[in-house]
């Protein structure tokens, strides 16, 4: 634990030798598009380095820490700390599919998906070591729930140091792919998907060696599966993130979510299956008009 806060404390070296002066967002509640962004400097660079804060609601915030010297794809230390809206630490949190945070991590390129479950270390602060595989701009989705309050997504961004190869992920329209044993097969219930209506996100796994539809899917966060959706856009945001529920009673090896897609654009799904305690992550796109 030292060590683990050492880092911490010693996290803006780099940045500070690059930018002087760390930078802090807040945005207002998810259905406010219209938020201010506010700039600060950070009064001591070697406290740690508070990347880019975004507010998800009106009476909680979250606060992102991350050492600066990130080394590419080594685990690095990184601390959410939820106040409320006075700075003062929320204590309490619900537990939702089985969890008391979910964590997004994903690189600003779509290319890189991370799912993390931060440990709870009380006083409104979590801790969870995450690996960033390039340098470059991310996104991190922190899903929480305080206690009594309804489920809440901040947003937070962070860079990783490094020569940044300019790269925009490519819309893969396939709808049959494989991912490791399991072929995975994605449908929609409309040929043509309109923002704002609602539509069915459905996925049929197969085993490879037999295409035969597999069996042993176990839950997975207490569902039949888990589904984490994401427009592709130069800046994400917390309006372009859709976190969906797996559906109950479906068949054997099939598994549907039901959403509703805010605005037009590309965006990009991750799906994540148990299959006899190993999880499978399918990732697929589509257009919505």
């Amino acid at each position: 634990m030292n060590r683990f806060l050492t880092g911490i404390a010693m996290s803006a070296a780099l940045m500070v030798t690059q930018a002087c002066s760390s930078r802090v967002e807040s945005e207002q509640a998810p259905h406010d598009h219209h938020a201010d962004t506010q700039q600060s400097h950070h009064p001591d660079p070697h406290t740690g380095h508070q990347m880019n804060t975004m507010q998800s609601s009106t009476t909680t915030e979250a606060k992102l820490t991350v050492p600066a010297n990130v080394t590419v794809n080594q685990p690095t230390p990184v601390v959410i700390n939820i106040q409320d809206s006075t700075g003062k630490a929320i204590a309490k949190f619900d537990s939702f599919q089985t969890k008391l945070m979910h964590l997004i991590v994903v690189s600003d390129d779509l290319q890189f998906f991370d799912h993390l479950h931060p440990e709870y270390k009380g006083n409104g602060r979590f801790e969870v070591a995450a690996k960033f595989p390039k340098p470059g701009n991310y996104t991190l989705f922190s899903d929480y729930k305080p206690a009594t309050q309804s489920e809440q997504v901040s947003v937070l961004k962070t860079q990783v140091p490094g020569k940044e190869n300019a790269s925009t992920s490519v819309a893969d329209f396939n709808q049959a792919k494989t991912f490791g044993n399991t072929k995975v097969n994605f449908t929609t219930s409309e040929p043509t998907i309109k923002a704002g209506q609602e539509v069915h996100l459905m996925f049929d796994l197969r085993d490879v060696a037999t295409n035969q539809t597999v069996k042993d899917l176990q839950p997975y966060l207490g569902e039949k599966g888990h589904l984490v959706i994401l427009q592709q856009s130069p800046s994400l945001s917390r309006e372009a993130y859709i976190h969906a529920h797996a559906l109950k009673d479906t068949a054997d090896g099939k598994v549907h979510f039901m959403t509703q897609f805010p605005q037009p654009g590309k965006y990009k799904l991750w799906g994540q299956f148990n299959r006899n305690g190993k999880i499978v992550t399918s990732d697929f796109w589509v257009n919505v008009l």
